[in-house]
């Protein structure tokens, strides 16, 4: 069993509790900073955002169902108050638990449901190709998103596709994403593309650098939709049983070789983690 599939087992086994990270790492025989790193790239959530997303819906489900008494449900929830419940409540789905409990209905609340892993589980990992690469200048489209939430890279690739033909300089084959800073429950994202070492680009586009260094190539097998699992494939099995440590900087590179098809989700499609030489 994979690492990231015990520690959501074990999230899901106690999420009303006041769980720790430490106490998480150890059930998953992780390093904290490891775990709280690893763990968004295979989820797309953060520890506390997949806590307290899961503990809010559930509280949304009893409310839903005609739950008499706030207070109690925001308790289950691990709440002290029914201030902080309700704060918390409406950050999360933009209504009060009072509205939710009164029109007794779901419908188009944000919810957090649990995450199963099979696919992580059974998903066959080739071992990577370990390259050592030179440094591969990208023009690029830079943005950010909440972990949590990442469905604004597809409309990122949307508005960078009919920017790329008013490039001079592109050299034509494969795209890049590159993916960045994590922090304070968000990310870097940028779809790029390679370009000749004295192109220059104009606003909204930046010039990036893939560095030079020793990478792990991992081939994504199916449509670019699962990708995640692969990730989770990755991070919670490939490079905590090997004798490899990631490098610093990016969190890593997606790849999408010339035959990849956006308009399908299918074709070449690989991930790269940098190495520690």
């Amino acid at each position: 069993m994979s690492a990231i599939v015990r520690a959501l087992w074990f999230l899901e086994s106690r999420f009303p509790e006041d769980i720790g990270l430490d106490e998480l790492a150890r059930s998953t025989g992780l390093a904290p900073t490891y775990l709280s790193r690893m763990f968004p790239l295979a989820t797309g959530y953060t520890i506390s955002g997949y806590l307290r997303g899961r503990r809010l819906t559930e509280a949304a489900k009893a409310l839903a169902d005609g739950a008499p008494d706030i207070l109690s449900v925001a308790l289950d929830a691990g709440y002290g108050s029914h201030e902080a419940f309700t704060r918390a409540f409406r950050e999360q789905f933009g209504l009060t638990p009072d509205t939710v409990r009164k029109r007794r209905s779901l419908d188009h609340l944000n919810l957090v449901e649990a995450i199963r892993m099979e696919a992580a589980i059974n998903i066959q990992l080739d071992p990577p190709r370990i390259e050592k690469m030179p440094a591969i200048r990208l023009a690029a489209l830079p943005g950010r998103h909440d972990l949590n939430n990442p469905s604004g890279i597809p409309a990122q690739w949307n508005s960078f596709g009919p920017l790329v033909p008013g490039i001079e300089g592109v050299i034509p084959g494969a795209a890049y994403g590159v993916v960045g800073d994590m922090s304070d429950g968000q990310f870097d994202y940028a779809p790029g593309v390679q370009i000749t070492p004295d192109t220059l680009v104009s606003s909204p586009l930046t010039v990036m650098t893939i560095p030079a260094r020793k990478w792990a190539r991992f081939t994504h097998k199916g449509h670019v939709s699962n990708v995640r699992a692969t990730c989770a494939a990755i991070y919670g099995d490939w490079l905590p049983n090997s004798n490899a440590e990631q490098a610093e900087g990016l969190s890593f590179v997606e790849y999408y070789g010339p035959d990849f098809d956006p308009r399908t989700g299918h074709g070449t499609i690989e991930i790269w983690v940098g190495l520690k030489d």
